[in-house]
This record gives structure tokens, C-alpha cells and sequence, in this order.
């Protein structure tokens, strides 16, 4: 009998990828979906962290099963780490990924690559009905392309652009503080699930929970 798994999101995209990322162990995996009566969560946490946590142990004291608590965002350095936890609210009351991407655009317009360096952040935090059983963050580094490209993936996937390496001042002609490279010239919505998942910051924050989960399900089967 599969072991069940509550991911605390009402995302299907999100749901969808860390499906993909946690396919290979024998899980029965749930959503927010499947209990329409479970608790509104209040995603005020001022880091990743909190609103991770506070995902996983609200679920999980509601459904008393294992819960899946993740929180992720994109943090632009010039612009002191915003949209951060609020990415997916950037836009404001109306929000939606079409109208943040182009609030963030807006806010970079006539800058440089150079100056639009930026980080994805991934939080996970796994819960049962006595508590925290495990956290773990991940990170892809890249910048802010200058238009939206790509049909995959969501959120500030067809801005984002994963780099190879950052070179120090002074090897190419420019007034910053450094040349990216990207690694494939592409955004994330253009390459796809397929590489995507081998790199991205829900990838590698997941890649960390999957040996706490490895190590609660033998605990607890």
C-alpha cells in the first residue's frame, strides 16, 4: 500500500512539477484540491522559510497526514530582493503571472544584463501531525531576460534565464560589476520540464527533502 503525501497547494502547475520531482518514490501524493474544507493559509511569513512551514504544519494538523509545505519566488538584486515572497502577488490585487512579469519588466526597463541579476529560492518544509519533520532550500541563479519567452512552466519561468558563470570586472567591456553567461541562452518556460527539473531552485530544494522523506517513510511504514 503506497504511502500518502499532502502537498499544500492549490497550484496544479506547481503540483504538476513536484509530482515530476518525486516521482520515483512510491508515493500517493494530494493537494489542496482534494480537501476543499482545509484551512485558508495566510502566506505572511517574511521569508521563503516561514511560509513553508506554516504551509506544512497547518495542513498537516488539519489532514493528519504528511504534509508538503513549499513556498518559492524570484529575487531580483536590483531591486533589493523583490519580488521575494511576494512574487506571486507582485502585481497587486489583480495579480496574475502575465501582469507580474510585466510589473517586473517595467521596473528593470533601460537596464543592462548585468543589472538584472536574480536568484530563484525555493523553501520546503515537511510536517506530520506532531510537527516539523524537515526543512530544505534551494537556489538557481540567473537574470531577468528583457521580453517574455517560452509556453512552459509558470510563475517568472519565461523571464528567467539560468546562467553558466559569472566573470569578474574588467573581462569584457562593460561599466558593471560582471558579465553572465547564460547557460543556455533560454528561459525556463523555453527549455522545458525536461532540463528544468535537473536544475531548477524547486529541484534542488526537493532533491534535499527527498532523503528526509526516504528516511520518515521507512520510520514510519
Amino acid at each position: 500500500m503506497k504511502q500518502e503525501l499532502v502537498v499544500a497547494t492549490k497550484n496544479k502547475k506547481k503540483l504538476e512539477e513536484i509530482k515530476e520531482i518525486l516521482k520515483d518514490l512510491d508515493l500517493k501524493i494530494f493537494s489542496l484540491q482534494d480537501y476543499p474544507r482545509a484551512p485558508r493559509i495566510i502566506e505572511n511569513g517574511k521569508t521563503f522559510r516561514e511560509n513553508a512551514i506554516k504551509k506544512a504544519v497547518n495542513i498537516a494538523q488539519f489532514t493528519k497526514k504528511l504534509t508538503l509545505g513549499e513556498d518559492s519566488g524570484l529575487c531580483v538584486d536590483v531591486l533589493g530582493g523583490r519580488p521575494g515572497v511576494y512574487s506571486s502577488r507582485f502585481a497587486g490585487k489583480d495579480k496574475s503571472d502575465l501582469k507580474n512579469n510585466l510589473k517586473l519588466l517595467q521596473l528593470l526597463q533601460g537596464l543592462p544584463l548585468n543589472k538584472r541579476r536574480a536568484q530563484y529560492w525555493c523553501a520546503a518544509a515537511l510536517a506530520d501531525k506532531d510537527g516539523l519533520v524537515g526543512l530544505s532550500e534551494g537556489t538557481c541563479r540567473g537574470f531577468v531576460g528583457f521580453e517574455l519567452k517560452g509556453h512552459f512552466g509558470f510563475g517568472y519561468d519565461s523571464l528567467f534565464i539560468p546562467h553558466l558563470s559569472e566573470f569578474p570586472k574588467g573581462l569584457f567591456k562593460d561599466k558593471g560589476a560582471g558579465f553572465i553567461i547564460p547557460k543556455y541562452k533560454k528561459t525556463f518556460a523555453q527549455l522545458g520540464p525536461a532540463i528544468k527539473h535537473k536544475m531548477s531552485h524547486r529541484f534542488c530544494a526537493l532533491k534535499k527533502t527527498k532523503s528526509t522523506l526516504i528516511i520518515y517513510l521507512k520510520e514510519n511504514s
